[in-house]
């Protein structure tokens, strides 16, 4: 079992393609990943009670991914001290900028980290980071991990 696990939450079924790159980078990192679907809107009760007690139940951090209004996040952070990460996801006649000004603006004292639309892989990254600031080993991974993708990326100059 991981030393860590992450709540990946989104709020339809839907969503599950744009965040399987959450899960996925977290299992490469050793990272149990607990995902689940939980809408702030159609499920409010069970979202408000897993983030109360999440720290409590083994959590380190949450990663929500939703559309639209996009409140998941706003709604998580409203009931757990633990870190949120906001994935605004496309869709609908904004193709997600409307979620993506939803997480982002929220209220002073209620932080919700903000990554790029669909932008599930940068969430698992930044949480992962989160977790390698008190982990040798993970920051080691981390550092490999980052390593790989400059190399991957570094292709001949374009001409």
């Amino acid at each position: 079992m991981s030393q860590y696990k992450v709540a990946v939450l989104m709020g339809s079924p839907n969503d599950g393609k744009k965040m399987a790159p959450a899960w996925e980078t977290l299992a490469q990192f050793g990272v149990e990943a607990d995902v689940r679907v939980l809408s702030a809107h159609r499920n409010p009760a069970e979202v408000a009670a897993l983030a109360s007690t999440a720290r409590d139940e083994g959590y380190a951090a949450f990663i929500c991914g939703a559309g639209m209004a996009a409140h998941l996040a706003g709604v998580v952070a409203a009931h757990t001290t633990l870190p949120v990460v906001g994935v605004p996801l496309s869709g609908g006649a904004l193709n997600g900028v409307d979620a993506l000004y939803s997480t982002v603006q929220m209220p002073r004292g209620m932080p919700v980290a903000t990554v790029a639309v669909d932008g599930s892989l940068n969430a698992a990254l930044l949480v992962v980071e989160m977790l390698a600031i008190t982990d040798g080993d993970l920051a080691a991974a981390v550092a490999a991990d980052r390593a790989a993708r400059a190399e991957a990326n570094a292709g001949p100059p374009a001409t």
